[in-house]
This record gives structure tokens, sequence and C-alpha cells, in this order.
């Protein structure tokens, strides 16, 4: 969310980036209601300074007929009152909801462009191996070698279900092992954090389309059993299911003010993730590619209010991520995000793919965004600079270090051989306990 006076002072700016990211956001509709809202919020403060007054006038009262008059007076700037604040709060509502739809700016070197289609490759680690046979994809693979299965995961699960076994087990496992231990030795504070959290967290990261939970929109999924608490009473507060690390990991300092001392602050979270997945209906509909539920490391950095820090902090998360790839032999590239695929809070975003043989094409393993302070309005998360006397919003950035799907598809298409068995990467060997997964007797 942005502030206000930011968009009063750079409607020009902020309507470039409502066309740039092709936004349905009204921002006529918005200036409209903050005029307004404006203008009540003085009539309201003026009725209330009349209410005081009345006050002091009773009390100042020299005669019974002059307290009478004065305190019917009273009753009507009370009723006066009691007719305004409703119709402010719902005004100031339709406010608050129009604003969390008003999409960040954007970058200056962020590619201008309408969509997918036309996001940048910045960088290839290699090009695509090239084997002397026809490779088999992952679902082929992972069947014939037992370390996936499908078809219990749709009996016991439902539409994308699944089991990993045996090795397959024991590499994603290993995996998110790996990636954690690599973010802690890089600096980042290892987390697990809460992966049932309250609504505020989602709508304050930006996970919500709106201010509020859509069924139809939202790819999340929301619990609907109440919970007793220590008291004895239920609580019907709403639940969710976090699809990443991400929201748990910011709404970790909400409501509160850091020391500028502190920052940058590097987070790091190992969670399972449940997704939805609604809007990518008849996208992906067999493997592991798109799931409902997977593990994945997630990284988080919150930072000064500086454009260029912020910049130097997502190139060192995106080279972290680059680094597990190599060192996990797999081939990728990375993406600049083109203006017209760029989410509605984000300011400046990079993908991962990595190269997978079996479906024959790059598939996205990784996201690195930059907020700027557009989530940490929402969360209320600020820092105090001591110089200035300012208290300010921070910076806030996320990176995907690793997903365990994805990646795992990438590792087994990429290490197969024409036997029909996959070489473990050395980075992982210590937690499979083996070099090379192979045929099991039947």
């Amino acid at each position: 969310m942005l502030d206000i006076r930011f968009i009063r002072e750079n409607e020009a700016i902020i309507r470039e980036a409502i066309a740039l990211k092709k936004s349905d956001c009204d921002l006529d509709l918005l200036l409209r209601l903050d005029r307004e809202r404006a203008e009540m919020q003085r009539e309201l403060e003026e009725l209330k300074s009349l209410k005081n007054d009345i006050n002091d006038l009773i009390m100042r009262s020299q005669t019974p007929e002059e307290r009478a008059e004065v305190i019917a007076k009273g009753k009507e700037i009370r009723q006066k009152i009691d007719e305004v604040e409703p119709d402010f709060r719902a005004l100031s509502e339709r406010f608050e909801k129009v604003a969390a739809s008003v999409p960040n700016v954007v970058s200056s070197d962020t590619p201008r462009g309408k969509d997918e289609a036309e996001n940048v490759e910045v960088f290839r680690s290699e090009e695509p191996k090239m084997f002397p046979f026809v490779p088999k994809d992952h679902i082929a693979l992972g069947t014939e070698l037992d370390i996936l299965d499908f078809e219990r995961g749709t009996k016991v699960a439902g539409y994308r279900g699944y089991y990993l076994k045996n090795e397959g087990a024991l590499l994603v496992v290993g995996l998110m092992a790996y990636a954690l231990q690599k973010m802690a030795a890089k600096g980042f504070l290892p987390m697990i954090p809460p992966t049932l959290i309250k609504e505020f967290p989602l709508f304050g990261s930006g996970y919500f389309s709106g201010t509020a939970y859509d069924p139809e929109k939202d790819e999340i999924y929301r619990l609907g059993t109440s919970e007793k608490e220590s008291d004895g009473k239920v609580n019907r507060e709403e639940k969710f299911l976090v699809g990443t690390a991400e929201p748990s990991l910011l709404a970790y300092y909400a409501g509160e003010v850091i020391e500028k001392t502190d920052l940058p602050l590097r987070l790091s979270g190992f969670s399972q993730c449940y997704r939805s997945e609604i809007g990518s209906y008849g996208r992906d509909t067999k493997g592991l590619y798109r799931v409902h539920e997977f593990f994945k490391v997630e990284q988080v950095v919150l930072c000064a209010a500086d454009t260029k820090e912020a910049d130097v902090l997502q190139a060192e998360m995106l080279a972290i991520s680059e680094e597990m790839h190599r060192e996990l032999g797999i081939p990728y590239r990375k993406l600049q995000i083109c203006t017209g695929d760029l989410g509605t809070g984000k300011y400046r975003q990079f993908d991962l793919e990595a190269w997978m043989p079996g479906l024959n094409r790059w598939g996205e393993t990784g996201s690195s965004s930059n907020f700027l302070d557009w989530q940490s309005r929402r969360l209320n998360v600020r820092y105090l600079d001591k110089e200035s006397g300012e208290r300010k919003y921070v910076y806030m950035l996320n990176n995907t270090a690793l997903p365990s799907p994805r990646i795992l598809i990438a590792l087994i298409e990429n290490f197969q051989e024409e036997d029909g068995s996959v070489v473990i990467p050395e980075v992982l060997r210590p937690y499979v306990g083996k070099e090379r997964i192979v045929s099991k007797p039947r």
C-alpha cells in the first residue's frame, strides 16, 4: 500500500504504474474518496470540538434556563456526530479498499512489456543438456524408480496429490536441509515459521487480491474449523494455510519499530506450503510441476528505505539461489520480469528457471521481488533513524531459496542415465546415502 500523500503528489507516476501493470485500479475514484474523507473528517473534528465547548458552557451556566439551552444544543451536536461517524467509517472502508488496489511504482530498469512473453533473459548458466538418448520426464522416472507415487497420492489426497518415497523422500529432505544450512552460512537467521496463520499477514504481504480473502481469486486455503483458547472460549477467527513462508516471516516484526543499526535483517524460513492453484486450471495437470503442497526454503530481507541498498541486497539473495543451482549441477537462466507480468505490489522482480529436459522446457524454480515499503506500510514495520529522529517504513524483499518439487524435477531429469538410473549430485549424497538411484527389484 502506498502513502496517500505520495499518491497525491505523484499522480502521473501512479497513472503510469497502473497502465504498465494493466491494473484495474480507479485512481480518480480514490482521489475523490480521499477528498470526501478529508472533508468529513474536518466536519467530525469540528463537531467534536463543539461538543467539548458545550461541556465547558454547561459548567459555566449561570441559570437553569441557560443550562437547559446549552444541554439541548449539546444533544443536537451529539446526534449529528452519531449520524456522521457511521458514514465516515463506511467512507474510510471504501477508501481503504480502493487504496489497497493501487500498484507500486516500477523501477527504471524494469523492462517495459505486455506479458510474460516479454520478460528478458539476463543470464544463462549454460545451454540445455543434450542426451544421446530420448530423456524421460520425472513422472516416468519417478514411477519406474519407485520414488514417486501419483496414483495413490490422488487416491488419498485428490487431484494433484502425490507421495514421495524411498530416495525421493530423502532427496527432498536433503534439499531442504542443504538450502537451510546454506542460508545460515550466508548470514540468514534460520526459522521454522507458522504455516497456519491469521488474515493480516496475508493481506499485509499482498497475498490477497483485495483487502480480504476472495475464494474466487486467492490461491489460498482457508480453514473452516474454529478453535478453543486457553480459557475454553471458542475462537472463530479465520485461519489460513500459507503458500510460502514469506507472509509469516514478514509479519514477525508487524507493529514494531526496529533500530536502524539492526538493519538489514536477513531471515530464512523452511515451511510446508499450500496452494489451491485455482488460477491454474488446466495447466500442468500431471506430475510435480504444479501441486497443492510442497516444501520450500524462503529468504526475506528488511532494510532501510534506500533503493540502492535494496538493489544490492536483492542481487545478494539471487546470487545465493544461483550458487545452489550451480552446486546442484542444474542448468538455469535468470529473467528480469517485465511490467506487464509484475505483481501489484512489486517494484522489481527476477525469476530463476531451471532446464527440465524431460519436459523439454525451462521451469520456474525461484522468484525474487523488491516491494519497497508497499508491504511494510500494511504490516506497520518501521525503523528509528536516530540521526533524523524519524520513524520510517522498512523496505521488504523476498526470494525463493529452493522449492522442493520443481528442483526435484530438474534433478532427476538432468541426472538421468540411459539405463533409467539417476545420479545424485555430490552435495546431496550425504543426505541420501548413495551416489545413484536405480530400479528396485519387483
